[in-house]
């Protein structure tokens, strides 16, 4: 692995107080008591980077004052960076980052360039102050990828999301059509509308008291708890999603601990990415805006490929309708047995044929089929996803249904 040396970054000591500010609510105290810092997730990162067979760059991308009026760096990976198939760009979701394509990078840049990035306001990225606003926190986000692109030097490139990154990743396209050969939205985030409050409510009698807790939450970032609880914030994150540690397992040595801890120090950071998709969602699992309305005015001739997981909690009925919706386009939609959310390290064979798939039709400029090409998911696992998509559509509810509560 080669790291730039310009983007190293000073490493901190979490355990150096002032000697001028022992006041209990200092910069230092807080350092103490929420045990994280850039220094400590670049370790955590390279750790799990160890199994990359290809040889890779590390590096900040400056892209300038396109956020917050500051300067900004996109902390990127770079594999196979002078091949001659049309480059592949890696946009992750929600609370992750760029190592956990680990699973992936091999494959996918076997004979052609790839990027991952964090994305501004995540993992090593700076963390400039988004807009609360949905559309214009949307929009600084395209322009943070719009300007990493140029200072990269990417003329046209395959743009693959995952959840969050699938809902950027189609907001970017409508943006720079021109940019993008194909786009590939695995289990994308924000597409379907979100059930109205009256429904939420009719699908459960949600008592008085988890209103009131939901409505004070409301304010909150969604990973709040993480840093109030200070050292027990990477016990939580470990304790809290042992199946997504269990993934990686067979590459990654004590993944339990390598990824837990990766996990905990991207999120543990300042949380202006998650500010921003805050300000995007409504609720946590539907965008104020979804995608699903918005995708027509996508240019017809950029090709989409959706991949689901056939165990996951995302709706993926909004594939199915574009496709119908988008006769003159190019539209599939692969539904993989036995995958979850995180369908890149679920099935990763599978997830892999069907990405590198639709990085050869760039590749030829050739317009696929739009024909529907369903992998078969077994009885239980259609079960499975209705009961996973009917639970959290009624957890998520009980959250959104305080909106209508009349406030004091």
């Amino acid at each position: 692995m080669e790291i730039d040396q310009s983007s190293v970054i000073a490493q901190v000591s979490p355990g150096t107080v002032s000697q001028v500010d022992k006041s209990w609510w200092s910069p230092s105290n807080f350092i103490q008591w929420c045990p994280t810092s850039m220094s400590l997730l670049q370790i955590a990162e390279r750790r799990i980077l160890k199994v990359i067979k290809t040889p890779f760059e590390g590096k900040y991308v400056n892209v300038g004052k396109c956020v917050g009026g500051v300067e900004n760096k996109i902390w990127t990976l770079v594999l196979n960076k002078n091949a001659e198939k049309t480059p592949l760009v890696l946009l992750h979701g929600f609370a992750s980052g760029v190592a956990l394509w680990c699973l992936n990078l091999d494959t996918l840049a076997w004979n052609r360039p790839v990027y991952a990035m964090d994305l501004l306001g995540f993992g090593s990225s700076s963390r400039p102050n988004f807009s609360s606003n949905a559309l214009e926190a949307e929009s600084q986000m395209v322009k943070s990828i719009e300007e990493w692109r140029k200072q990269v030097g990417l003329e046209k490139f395959v743009l693959l999301g995952h959840s969050m990154g699938g809902f950027l990743a189609s907001a970017y396209a409508l943006q720079h059509p021109d940019r993008v050969t194909h786009v590939i939205l695995a289990d994308p985030w924000g597409f379907p509308d979100r059930p109205s409050g009256n429904d939420a409510n009719t699908r459960i009698r949600i008592p008085f008291w988890v209103k009131g807790i939901a409505y004070l939450l409301q304010p909150f970032n969604p990973l709040w708890l993480i840093r109030v609880s200070g050292p027990l914030g990477p016990r939580i994150v470990q304790r809290a999603r042992p199946d997504i540690f269990r993934k990686y397992t067979e590459a990654v040595e004590d993944a339990d601990v390598a990824i837990s801890e990766y996990i905990y120090h991207c999120n543990a950071q300042n949380p202006t990415g998650e500010a921003c998709f805050h300000a995007m969602m409504a609720s946590f699992g539907w965008a104020k805006y979804p995608m699903l309305h918005r995708i027509s005015a996508l240019r017809s001739d950029v090709p989409l490929t959706f991949i689901y997981g056939a165990r996951s909690w995302v709706d993926r009925h909004p594939g199915q309708i574009i496709k119908e919706n988008r006769k003159e386009s190019s539209v599939e939609m692969h539904v993989i047995g036995g995958a979850g959310h995180h369908v890149y390290a679920d099935k990763k064979d599978e997830f892999h044929r069907l990405v590198l798939a639709a990085c050869q039709s760039a590749d030829s400029l050739s317009v696929t089929r739009n024909v529907m090409v369903e992998e078969k998911s077994t009885e239980a696992e259609e079960r499975v996803h209705e009961l996973q998509t009917e639970i959290s559509h009624t957890v998520l509810g009980a959250m959104q249904v305080t909106e209508t509560l009349e406030r004091p």
